[in-house]
């Protein structure tokens, strides 16, 4: 019975000398990075084009040139790139940096401490993540009007936070859950207090994770546009807003090539910082998962 049951399924699967299991895997592998990098590839073959040339449906760059990246960072024609990849970059990290430490403290208090309405209180941050943007930008656009922080920092930075600590306590909680009560109680029978418990045992080992959940924060805060476009200013807009509002040299030009230039410039850090990292994010990820 065993072998008949083991040997059927290889039979249909090898049929003529083929794996058909494994063209069915790699061929579906194949579709799915197709599908995912398509835009990109194309992204970048028209930011490497000639302006002459943006239409150009070849699979490669014709006519190359630099001068679209040049393009994305001239201030000429009242486009200021430059300052909003910095603009991008702090309101990015003081998300991050504040996200994590206050998503740290919720969920390391969630996890392993015991109080009344816990699971409700991880079910409504959890729920809070399920809101869509477009429904708190109005409250928000009034807000900040009333309370004179339309075009700050903190009106994008703070919108960013609430966006980013569902992600950061969901997958922190998970990690402290499954980490072992016994880490802890060795440090305390040694002498530390909670704080020092937590500080000199629970962090350290919690660093994947905690690398994790700042990689995801941050490219949750860079990839953001809807509030920024919104609540942000000339001085204030992030970059997302920045490329939608790139102007060309004409009226009513639309400069599709320093535009996917600029794209182009934004994306590749992204790709960069997950491909660096990508061990330690699928550590990240997985480690609450499997100390279960």
């Amino acid at each position: 019975m065993s072998v008949l049951e083991t040997g059927a399924p290889r039979r249909f699967e090898r049929r003529g000398g083929i794996d058909w299991q494994s063209v069915r895997t790699y061929g579906g592998v194949v579709v799915i990075v197709v599908w995912c990098l398509a835009p990109f590839y194309w992204m970048m073959v028209t930011a490497f084009r000639d302006v002459g040339y943006t239409f150009d449906t070849a699979l490669w760059p014709t006519h190359v040139t630099l001068d679209n990246f040049a393009t994305a960072f001239d201030t000429s024609m009242g486009n200021h790139f430059a300052r909003a990849l910095g603009n991008s970059f702090f309101i990015g990290a003081c998300t991050t940096v504040i996200g994590l430490l206050v998503g740290t403290f919720t969920a390391y208090a969630l996890a392993r401490m015991q109080f009344r309405f816990k699971s409700i209180v991880l079910g409504v941050v959890l729920g809070a993540s399920m809101f869509p943007g477009v429904a708190i930008v109005t409250p928000l656009f009034q807000l900040f009007t009333e309370i004179h922080w339309m075009g700050t920092y903190q009106a994008l930075i703070i919108p960013n936070i609430s966006f980013v600590l569902p992600l950061t306590v969901y997958t922190l909680t998970s990690f402290f859950r499954d980490m072992p009560w016994e880490l802890e109680e060795s440090a305390r029978m040694d002498g530390c207090t909670p704080g020092q418990a937590f500080r000199k045992v629970i962090l350290p080992l919690a660093t994947p994770a905690l690398f994790t959940t700042a990689i995801l924060a941050f490219i949750a805060s860079w990839n953001e546009f809807l509030i920024s476009s919104l609540l942000s200013s000339d001085k204030t807009q992030p970059v997302t807003v920045a490329i939608a509002q790139f102007a060309g040299a004409q009226p009513h030009q639309e400069p599709y090539t320093a535009v996917m230039a600029a794209g182009t410039i934004v994306t590749v850090p992204l790709v960069v910082l997950v491909l660096v990292f990508q061990r330690r994010i699928v550590s990240g990820l997985t480690a609450g998962s499997l100390k279960g």
